[in-house]
């Protein structure tokens, strides 16, 4: 069974129609990338996943999106959410909240946990699967924003990974860090798929050859051509797609 699937997925924002009827299928425990220049609607596509999108109120979806066979669109949008979790462009910490805190929110909201003791282990969890325990461990009551950017988005998935999902949506995650700290996000990618999906949209060819197992290529809200990396990147069957691997399409 796939991790998620799309069916003629259609999406516009008022009358622009911006993802035109995309089929995708993910497998499971996988890193895949979705690429094509910006503006091209890979943002859009990745937040139908969790049902984001629809808190857009010009934004209307057609089609469906299941998430390992069930149909997003007949399960709680709250569970789709806990179960599909979502790392942004710009980190986004609660910055007037403790790391701690940071990760236990939604913990605590969910009422995933039953005694400060069970809370306790379960940040010091994802604080590991983020590789940021080390770091923050004798740090836990400061505030998030004393935190590197890195440090941040590591933060990010972390309260992400706190509430066990079975898919992780990371949106650009790298964009806005610097090539050590992005090294790391990368690295992390590349332990977190053997426990869970990964699904991460990147206007980065590079990026994509890097982390990614099984690789989309949108333009202008069309799938163009999917496959594994390897296949895709070595012998594109698409003119466009070639034309965006060599870098002759921005």
């Amino acid at each position: 069974m796939n991790a998620i699937e799309t069916v003629n997925l259609r999406v516009w924002y008022g009358n622009n129609e911006v993802i035109k009827g995309v089929d995708l299928l993910i497998p499971q425990n996988v890193c895949f990338a979705i690429m094509g220049p910006s503006g091209c609607g890979k943002s859009t596509l990745l937040r139908t996943f969790n049902r984001l999108l629809e808190l857009n109120e010009i934004a209307r979806v057609e089609g469906d999106v299941k998430l390992f066979g069930r149909s997003v669109y007949k399960m709680n949008a709250v569970e789709v959410r806990r179960r599909v979790g979502m790392v942004f462009q710009i980190p986004n910490p609660f910055p007037h909240m403790s790391i701690y805190d940071n990760v236990a929110l939604g913990v605590k909201y969910n009422k995933l946990v039953k005694s400060k003791k069970e809370l306790d282990e379960v940040v010091e969890w994802a604080l590991k699967k983020a590789a940021l325990w080390d770091e923050v461990k004798d740090r836990l009551k400061d505030k998030a924003s004393q935190l590197s950017g890195g440090q941040m988005q590591r933060l990010c998935i972390a309260r992400a990974l706190a509430l066990k999902p079975d898919v992780l949506l990371m949106d650009e995650p790298t964009a806005n860090l610097d090539p050590v700290s992005a090294s790391k996000v990368e690295e992390l990618i590349y332990e977190l798929k053997k426990e869970l999906t990964i699904v991460i949209v990147t206007h980065s060819p590079a990026q994509a050859s890097r982390v990614s197992d099984y690789v989309a290529f949108l333009y202008m809200g069309k799938l163009i051509e999917i496959g594994k990396t390897e296949e895709v990147f070595e012998n594109p069957k698409n003119e466009l797609t070639e034309r965006y691997l060599t870098g002759r399409m921005g």
